[in-house]
């Protein structure tokens, strides 16, 4: 098969068909990048207004370099996969230093930079700057798996490798950028990961193997993941009064590991009793008494489920050692990053603090 017999119609197919997104519109190569990292894991309908709020205050690598760490990750709260952000600011620093501010048109020195593999490097290159390299994801090798027939599983290097050099092969020299972008949108609205894909919409349809024989969804093969590990917790919501404003203590989470660095109510190993959650929080140095139950969640990570309870308690006295803050209901909405691990907790909280009634102090 030439080149062109693929490249074609999958072209003519995205230039009628591509979404209008905020970072095609203006496909610089910095908004590509902060748009390339966002969608990492997360779908395009969540990304949109983060992108534009994110573009708003922060426009430039420069900006994004010089922001404080806590405004960042409030900026980025709700995104998840918080370690994308601070990879942001690190490379963008990089670029501050090293580049004069502008990302490098050059695919090893992106691939160098921190946060940045070999599908984002290659999209930055391709779409922003016009050179000839690939931008494979999970999109892409959903693809090509079917329209080639490939039955090896796409999660092994060797699979990703041959697919990868099928795609490099049927890339247009002049038009690398739209290829990769069109392709990414294929998979993302035609060729489905779940259920069956839409195959009468389909470019390629004519050229995919997989649809000649029926067998769409026996493909990509794919190694089943694990079972997530299941951790129960206690959300502490504990309250005061200070000055006639309720406040709730807030505790930073550690540097490095889940959630690293953001702030969160006091979290408590297991599924704690009333007596058991006070116990504990005295031996943390907090005198407190529980006054009602908060409401379960339960919060999905890519391989660790969190099963939560809560409680809401009444603080009597007493210190923290870890870092800590009491924050009030603006605090909680404007100033301090909480994850969406703890969202109903937070959640929960604004709702009282906004109604100090609600509760007695």
């Amino acid at each position: 098969m030439q080149p062109e017999t693929l490249s074609q119609p999958l072209l003519a197919w995205f230039h009628e068909n591509k979404r209008i997104l905020p970072f095609r519109t203006e496909s610089t190569p910095y908004r590509v990048w902060v748009s390339e990292i966002m969608l990492q894991q997360t779908r395009v309908s969540a990304v949109l207004d983060y992108f534009e709020r994110f573009m708003r205050e922060l426009p430039t690598v420069q900006a994004l370099a010089e922001c404080p760490p806590d405004r960042l990750m409030k900026l980025w709260e709700g995104l998840g996969y918080y370690s994308r952000a601070r990879n942001l600011q690190k490379a963008a620093q990089i670029i501050v230093a090293e580049y004069g501010g502008q990302l490098p048109a050059d695919y090893k020195a992106l691939l160098a930079l921190p946060g940045i593999g070999e599908y984002t490097a290659g999209a930055i290159a391709s779409i922003s700057f016009g050179l000839p390299v690939t931008a494979v994801d999970g999109n892409v090798l959903r693809v090509f798996s079917r329209v080639l027939w490939d039955e090896g599983d796409i999660l092994r290097p060797d699979t990703k490798k041959r697919l990868t050099a099928q795609t490099a092969y049927f890339q247009p020299p002049d038009a690398p950028g739209a290829y990769n972008e069109a392709l990414m949108e294929l998979g993302a609205l035609v060729c489905l990961p779940n259920g069956a894909p839409l195959c009468g919409e389909c470019p390629l349809a004519h050229l995919c193997e997989a649809h000649r024989r029926g067998r769409e969804t026996e493909l990509p093969h794919k190694t089943p993941k694990k079972a997530r590990r299941r951790e129960p917790y206690t959300v502490v919501l504990l309250l005061r009064r200070e000055h006639e404003t309720p406040q709730i203590l807030l505790t930073r989470r550690p540097p490095e590991g889940v959630l690293a660095g953001l702030w969160q109510p006091i979290l408590l190993e297991g599924t704690l009793t009333k007596a058991e959650t006070e116990s504990t929080l005295a031996a943390l140095g907090l005198r407190a008494t529980v006054c009602e139950a908060a409401p379960k969640a339960r919060h999905i990570f890519t391989h660790l489920e969190w099963e939560l309870s809560g409680w809401v308690c009444r603080f009597e006295g007493g210190a923290l050692a870890q870092e800590h803050v009491w924050a009030d209901a603006a605090g909680l909405c404007g100033r301090y990053a909480l994850p969406n691990a703890v969202k109903a907790y937070s959640n929960f909280a604004k709702e009282m603090l906004s109604c100090p009634d609600r509760f007695s102090l």
